[in-house]
């Protein structure tokens, strides 16, 4: 293919996605619109609607919509026309996201999302009084989250077959995702967790549901059996899922505020062992491994010294080396016939001249 043949379809596939994300924001608004007239909630109740609000509100508040791209795109491997039932498992997919980010934001006391409150801060900032009641709250909006992305598929006017086999999806990819979480909390008490945890948490934490999941919906809408297909999803989806994490923890260290929409340095102080932080470990001796390890979980680390860790790891090479490896597990998903895994990473740097945390 030559390159005008190569730049036309990207342009195509560029505004097809953008489509996707433009049809299904006003699909998303118009469920939201109406979801307060189809949901019995107590009549009195000032807190119920509001729970709403604040889950229309992180829902409509930006996100790249990867997983209904991925889904309309799995289902145009098909079909042209849009199926039965896609609709409704884009919807369901994130509502389910939206669930994900409310808990996560609880779990890592993050006052930001997607560039606004989180919505555990905003109950903060309501009931600033009354902090177990915001908490509270917080945990059941996302639980209601979870129950809705459920009801849209139970709702969705397709036949009993499909309705079951997106709900089996959707049911099963949301126990994997909570695994995953337990995973990840898991990894910050190890000290010096592993590659190959990492690889697990965010296979069972992101890939799985971001990716995945929508591959495999996308594909029953349109009538296939995904079955056949599905070990060649999963190393897909976990070598794109891979790149993708250590595209967010290399923004989280590298990025800025505005760019990425939350606070920046944010893994450090919440002491999470990232594959930033493990590629800024791995370039620092002495007194430098001394300064980051004792950033590490502290949350009152100042921006002033998260700014010297950042420079440390620039001298160091960190951030070259972490964009160089999600440069490769992208190539490795593109080359999907190939090894379950991209070839290896060059040899991890000895950290047994740094002190140890704890």
């Amino acid at each position: 293919m030559n390159d005008t043949a190569t730049a036309t379809a990207l342009a195509l596939t560029l505004e097809r996605i953008h489509g996707h994300r433009t049809r299904f924001d006003a699909r998303f608004e118009r469920y939201f619109d109406t979801l307060g007239d189809r949901l019995d909630t107590p009549l009195p109740s000032r807190f119920a609607p509001r729970c709403l609000e604040l889950l229309r509100e992180l829902s409509m508040r930006g996100g790249k919509r990867l997983r209904v791209v991925l889904l309309h795109e799995a289902a145009r491997l098909v079909t042209t026309e849009e199926p039965p039932g896609l609709a409704e498992a884009g919807l369901s997919l994130e509502l389910l996201q939206t669930h994900g980010l409310v808990h996560d934001d609880i779990i890592d006391d993050a006052p930001l999302r997607r560039g606004g409150p989180s919505t555990y801060y905003a109950y903060r900032r309501e009931l600033p009084g009354d902090l177990p009641a915001a908490l509270g709250l917080a945990v059941l909006a996302g639980d209601l989250a979870a129950f809705l992305s459920m009801q849209v598929l139970l709702e969705a006017e397709v036949s009993a077959e499909l309705r079951q086999a997106l709900l089996a999806v959707q049911i099963r990819t949301a126990a994997e995702t909570v695994a995953g979480q337990i995973a990840d909390l898991e990894r910050d008490t190890l000290g010096d967790p592993d590659e190959e945890f990492l690889h697990a948490v965010t296979d069972f934490k992101s890939a799985r549901y971001s990716i995945l999941a929508p591959l495999t919906m996308g594909l029953l809408a349109a009538g296939e059996d995904p079955a056949p297909h599905r070990e060649r999803l999963h190393r897909y989806a976990r070598l794109v899922g891979i790149g993708e994490q250590m595209h967010d923890d290399y923004l989280d260290l590298f990025g800025e505020a505005e760019q990425v929409g939350k606070s920046t340095g944010a893994d450090l102080r919440a002491g999470r062992r990232t594959y930033a932080v493990n590629a800024v470990l791995d370039c620092v001796r002495g007194s430098d491994a001394a300064l980051v390890e004792a950033a590490l979980g502290d949350p009152g680390c100042t921006d002033a010294t998260i700014s010297r860790i950042r420079e440390m790891a620039r001298s160091g090479g960190a951030d070259r080396r972490l964009r160089a490896e999600i440069r490769r597990y992208a190539a490795a998903a593109a080359a999907p016939d190939r090894d379950e895994a991209p070839p290896p990473a060059p040899a991890r740097a000895d950290r047994k001249d740094r002190p140890t945390s704890g």
